[in-house]
């Protein structure tokens, strides 16, 4: 999951952002709190405050008079409630009465330096829903005063509901108008990336071998000048490979003829001996280009694959008794009962028909047994080709499968082979999707394992 994050852009994009948006908040609270807190600010804010609070007792009077508390909600939109011991008073009917209402000191107003403003004496607070009410109590009367006017609910309907901010909301506030502003800021640049996944996916088709995939231009900007860099790649690539297959099949079209005219004037010759070294070579440089034109042909993106379901039994069989009679080889088979692949059968054969010619070659002992093993995997048809030949040093396997490579000594021309066996083995197993590699745990010679998916990727 840590690898996944490590290589997403688009991840790693957004830890950025969420990274940036704790600072930012972090260092929004830290701020707001240390300018509340300076005790220039507290002192000015509770000056005003308790100014505030002491126009409203100099204007009602000692005791309260309702004319002067008349003539106060008629010039700010406040309700105020009076009572004493010879008043009961309240500029608007719906009033709350205090019975009703759970006033107390207010948890920002403390003495503590960590709250924005000191305890104010006499004074308390309560909330009713949209209404906020100051309590003022001096020499027996009580002055409740409501902000805004009482009647103003009604036009207060249509708004959402108030929601009721205790100690610490504001920090909740600031944090998810932090994660909000991380999110709106985040989708724009996402949408500006995101043509990199079209990119990526088509630079993989492209690396697949569809060299004739080009990816469509989606927007006038780098991306899309690096789109068109990549189908301009593809297409340089792909004129690349056909001059290449074209000169290829081109020289063995015209080596097939002389040495077609050579076979001919060698089989009119009266040296029997030298004749038949000589067509043995020619028989050899014959197969070569036979092999050299096989493989451009499983070069070419697995054109001529052909997939059909095929008996693990019927492709033991056809290599029995097409190649390797038993009465002349020593090979041993294993593979569970009724096991299918589905693959192409001929270029199956074909490989398996190396792989043991191979073995054959470099077997050391020459009534040694070459041992060829069927098997199943959660998601593979595994094929194990062993010998007790030399076996390959660890920088030979590097050249595994590699067009005309033997790096051992042992591996020469004497043996018969051309160093095509192994390579036209790896191309047909990369043409089913699948992989030719060498057992490093096999010591007793060399192993060949071939991987075959269950749904060749051709």
């Amino acid at each position: 999951m840590f690898t996944r994050i490590g290589h997403s852009l688009s991840l790693r994009l957004l830890g950025i952002f969420l990274l940036s948006g704790a600072v930012f908040a972090y260092a929004s609270i830290f701020g707001l709190r240390w300018v509340y807190q300076t005790d220039e600010l507290r002192e000015l804010v509770n000056g005003h405050l308790s100014l505030h609070i002491e126009y409203v007792k100099q204007d009602i009077g000692n005791p309260p008079k309702i004319e002067n508390a008349i003539a106060i909600t008629k010039q700010v939109p406040v309700d105020i409630r009076i009572l004493g011991p010879d008043i009961t008073w309240a500029s608007a009917p719906s009033f709350p009465y205090l019975k009703d209402l759970e006033f107390a000191i207010s948890d920002q107003l403390s003495d503590d330096s960590n709250q924005w403003l000191n305890e104010l004496e006499g004074v308390e607070f309560a909330n009713d829903g949209f209404h906020r009410f100051l309590k003022i109590e001096e020499s027996g009367y009580a002055i409740v005063v409501s902000t805004p006017k009482i009647t103003s609910i009604a036009e207060q309907k249509s708004l959402p509901r108030y929601i009721k901010i205790e100690q610490g909301g504001y920090n909740l506030i600031i944090i998810l108008f932090t994660l909000l502003l991380v999110l709106l800021t985040y989708l724009p640049v996402r949408w500006l990336f995101m043509p990199i996944e079209i990119v990526r996916r088509g630079a993989a088709e492209i690396g697949r071998g569809n060299v004739a995939f080009r990816i469509r231009k989606f927007r006038n900007d780098e991306l899309g000048d690096l789109a068109l860099d990549v189908n301009k790649m593809a297409e340089d690539v792909e004129l690349m490979l056909d001059a290449k297959r074209q000169l290829l099949l081109g020289i063995s079209h015209e080596l097939r003829s002389p040495l077609s005219r050579l076979r001919l004037a060698l089989e009119l010759q009266n040296n029997r001996e030298d004749q038949s070294d000589l067509i043995s070579d020619l028989d050899e440089m014959e197969k070569v280009i036979s092999t050299l034109i096989e493989a451009e042909r499983l070069n070419g993106r697995h054109e001529g694959i052909n997939i059909e379901r095929a008996s693990i039994a019927d492709i033991t069989e056809k290599l029995i008794t097409d190649f390797f009679p038993r009465e002349k080889y020593l090979i041993k088979f294993n593979f569970p009962d009724d096991m299918y692949l589905n693959a192409d059968k001929a270029r199956v054969i074909l490989m398996i028909k190396n792989l043991i010619n191979n073995a054959l070659n470099y077997n050391l002992d020459k009534k040694a047994i070459v041992m060829v093993d069927f098997s199943v995997t959660s998601d593979a048809t595994l094929i194990k080709v062993c010998d007790s030949g030399p076996g390959f040093s660890e920088e030979e396997a590097k050249f595994l499968g590699e067009p005309f490579y033997r790096g051992d000594p042992s591996r020469a021309r004497h043996t018969g082979g051309t160093g095509l066996g192994l390579y036209i083995a790896k191309l047909i197993a990369r043409a089913h999707g699948g992989s030719l590699d060498l057992d490093a745990s096999y010591k007793a010679g060399a192993c060949i394992i071939v991987s075959l998916p269950f749904e060749p990727i051709i």
